[in-house]
């Protein structure tokens, strides 16, 4: 399960998304999740898939990898999925004691089913053909207006990219934890809840006791080698727009505007 969270990770592959400059990549990524949530129907789903999976195949990362990352969070959009599909109101086709399924529970169910699947898979494109070091600075990039308001964005950004960059750091020390654990018996198996439970106690503790330990390390390295955020600090790479990167602009406005065309046009449809 822990070798299964792509989060975080970086795939390295020559690919024109690899390329793209990484403001890109994040203003693609936060325009392909509005286009998501601004119309719920079926086509507009469409014209997202095809979308995103023109830029899957573009980026030359395997489908099956990109998936993969998908079973970490399998339980938290079945829960998701089931919340809609029991608990939403309206026309009843199927009950039994105090379940009930309604018509309009099963188009929410799916339809929140399609936007995490996409959600997740779009988020993924992003840290999978970026580096954590270009999406720092292209946070910072993106974020430099809010200087003006005295907004910390160099620090903000460099959070992120060691948050980033610890995730896959934590996965593989879960792992070491829990291989040692195991060979002391302890059992991470049982389907008991309660014996489950108290597994978790000996691989939670020495799971904190080594972040700390690695968030300790990593602020005194940070401090004797006087790192100081903030303009005064240049790039060995700095970042700057090529063609590409604007006929990837284009493109980006161009998804969101066909669903936002699709969209209005079907509810005028409803609304006549």
């Amino acid at each position: 399960m822990l070798k299964d969270i792509t989060l975080g990770q970086y795939y390295r592959e020559e690919s024109v998304i690899h390329s793209l400059d990484p403001r890109v990549k994040i203003v693609g990524t936060l325009m392909f999740m509005l286009s998501l949530f601004i119309f719920n129907n079926f086509i507009c789903y469409g014209i997202c898939a095809v979308y995103l999976l023109t830029v899957i195949l573009l980026s030359k990362v395997p489908v099956k990898f990109m998936f993969k990352g998908m079973r970490a969070v399998f339980v938290l959009l079945l829960i998701t999925v089931a919340y809609n599909l029991f608990l939403t109101p309206g026309d009843v086709i199927f009950k039994w004691w105090i379940i009930e399924i309604t018509r309009e529970g099963i188009i929410s169910a799916v339809c929140m089913m399609i936007r995490l699947t996409f959600l997740i898979l779009g988020s993924s494109i992003m840290t999978l053909t970026t580096t954590p070091g270009r999406l720092t600075d292209g946070i910072e990039k993106l974020l430099k207006p809010l200087r003006i308001f005295k907004v910390p964005v160099h620090e903000i950004a460099m959070m992120m990219s060691i948050a980033l960059r610890f995730i896959p750091i934590l996965m593989e020390e879960t792992d070491k934890i829990m291989k040692a654990q195991i060979a002391r018996g302890a059992d991470f198996e049982s389907k008991n809840l309660i014996k489950k439970t108290k597994s978790l106690v000996p691989l939670l503790v020495p799971l904190f006791v080594s972040a700390f330990r690695r968030a300790e390390e990593l602020a005194l390295a940070m401090e004797a080698r006087c790192y100081r955020g903030g303009d005064s600090r240049t790039k060995l790479k700095p970042l700057k727009y090529k063609g590409k990167d604007a006929a990837a602009y284009i493109i980006i406005v161009l998804e969101l505007a066909a669903v936002i065309a699709v969209g209005l046009y079907i509810n005028s449809l409803y609304i006549v």
